[in-house]
């Protein structure tokens, strides 16, 4: 509803990706809404002891926004709990960081993506179910690359078309795909089995190989992508994992 140049959101299903202060009292909040995309709210005196927004306002929690605003920059005018939610805890709690700072930058502003939102909610969930936290981050940084638009070939070689063969070496070169090891030209790119890209493409990751080699793959996608950016919760994880 649009009312002397404000646009007003009522109800809106989100997620607090990130939130920092902003004048004395206030916090910026950056959100990922199902039907708008990652958004910034201003989130006037979420600050202040009493405010009722303090213990509301965080990560991992499935919430209702409610804001009015056209610019860059909203006004978030309500946020309530949408039912309950399994706290995440040490190491899953690091992992439902890194999640959020691959949204943060890799996912532009404004730019809907109803599916992507469930499946981050999914991913949440499984995160504080499942101790498999190394095979639910590969899903979930496969998921969010294809819907973001970024093809991952996994299925075919990149240059002949031919089905992937389980027992033949490849080497995946970024934004073509995977060719095999004894036809790559430059030979820049990572090397992995076909069985696991196999893996990768039906999902499954129980194998130490495919866990390993999968990392390393989805590591060099993600970078690319990020460009200059720097993932600061990778380093943290690597650093709790050494512990």
């Amino acid at each position: 509803m649009s009312t002397r140049g404000q646009v007003r959101q009522d109800a809106q299903p989100g997620f607090v990706l990130h939130s920092y202060p902003f004048r004395e009292t206030s916090l910026v909040v950056e959100t990922f809404t199902r039907d708008h995309g990652r958004i910034a709210l201003v989130a006037r005196g979420a600050r202040r002891p009493r405010s009722s927004l303090r213990g509301v306002l965080l990560s991992f929690q499935p919430l209702l926004l409610s804001w009015t605003g056209r610019s860059e920059l909203r006004t978030l005018t309500r946020a309530e709990w949408q039912g309950a939610y399994t706290a995440l805890r040490g190491e899953t709690l690091m992992c439902g960081f890194y999640l959020n700072e691959l949204l943060l930058k890799l996912l532009p502003r404004d730019d809907p993506h109803e599916r992507l939102h469930g499946i981050y909610q999914a991913t949440l969930a499984a995160l504080a179910a499942d101790a498999e936290h190394e095979s639910i981050l590969r899903r979930f940084e496969l998921q969010l690359l294809r819907e973001l638009g970024y093809a991952v070939m996994l299925d075919r070689d990149a240059e002949t078309g031919d089905v992937i063969h389980p027992d033949q070496r490849y080497v995946y070169v970024v934004e073509r795909g995977p060719v095999a090891a004894e036809t790559s030209a430059s030979g820049k790119g990572v090397e992995l089995a076909g069985q696991t890209l196999l893996d990768m493409q039906s999902s499954k990751f129980d194998s130490a190989v495919t866990q390993q080699q999968s990392k390393a793959l989805m590591r060099a996608l993600i970078n690319h992508y990020l460009g200059k950016q720097v993932l600061h919760t990778r380093q943290m994880l690597r650093e709790l994992q050494d512990l």
